[in-house]
């Protein structure tokens, strides 16, 4: 596998992201999976505020989906729940950007489907990915790593259930989850700080099936567990979330 950064301009509010993906994308060839930051998707969609810190908190809760009590916050970051992920103070971001906040997409699902859409057709090719990335934290390890958070083009997960291991061992739940997997990948080579480069092009993934059609409903939810079965539901379901609207 082969992940290539690419550098853009500084990306400003308002800029147009069809413009930015023509100006800076090489011509793509067939099976290249295509990783944009959530931040330029969010930046040029204009979803930028002036920085005040002391609104921050009330931000943030209207912001995410669930979030915990202002009392838990852990180094002024709230834990908050926002479109099914659990992720630091609802997406809000402080970094590469000037005295201002940089929120979550709107629809990053939907950001996907149509920017795969456009790249297909601009660069007549039918087997195409394309990943929306974040950067998120993992209980209990230090550093940050990405996440994806919406995606298109290809099969989310790669199913071992049913098969064997070394040992003629039939697994029953494994399954690899590539949509995080490439994303962690891209978002170590994309960067942090200021490389300036919120694309990457993924080349010679394995394991990846391509498809031609966008997500079914079906497909979204796959990569979602119900609390009630997930592993970590003794702490989910005991955290005093706050949402907001129906859950």
């Amino acid at each position: 596998m082969k992940i290539t950064a690419i550098k853009t301009k500084l990306v400003q509010p308002g800029d147009a992201l069809d413009e930015l993906l023509d100006t800076f994308l090489p011509p793509l060839a067939e099976k290249t999976i295509i990783a944009i930051s959530s931040k330029i998707i969010s930046t040029c969609a204009g979803r930028v505020l002036p920085r005040e810190p002391s609104r921050l908190t009330a931000l943030i809760q209207q912001q995410a989906d669930a979030y915990l009590p202002a009392e838990c916050a852990v180094y002024d970051k709230h834990l908050t729940i926002k479109h099914g992920h659990i992720v630091p103070s609802a997406g809000i971001d402080e970094s590469n950007v000037l005295n201002s906040y940089i929120l979550y997409p709107e629809n990053s699902q939907h950001s996907a489907e149509q920017i795969w859409q456009t790249l297909r057709q601009k660069h007549q090719v039918k087997h195409l990915g394309v990943m929306i990335t974040d950067s998120t934290i993992t209980p209990l390890r230090a550093g940050v790593s990405g996440i994806c958070i919406g995606w298109c083009g290809f099969q989310p997960l790669y199913d071992y259930i049913g098969t064997e291991d070394l040992f003629h061992q039939t697994l029953r739940m494994t399954k690899i989850n590539l949509l995080d997997a490439l994303a962690a990948a891209a978002v170590l080579v994309m960067g942090e700080g200021a490389e300036q480069t919120p694309l990457a092009m993924i080349c010679h993934a394995p394991k990846i099936v391509f498809q031609t059609e966008v997500p079914t409903q079906e497909e979204q939810q796959s990569v979602c567990i119900d609390p009630d079965q997930d592993l970590f539901a003794p702490l989910v379901k005991r955290a005093q979330w706050i949402w907001r609207g129906i859950k």
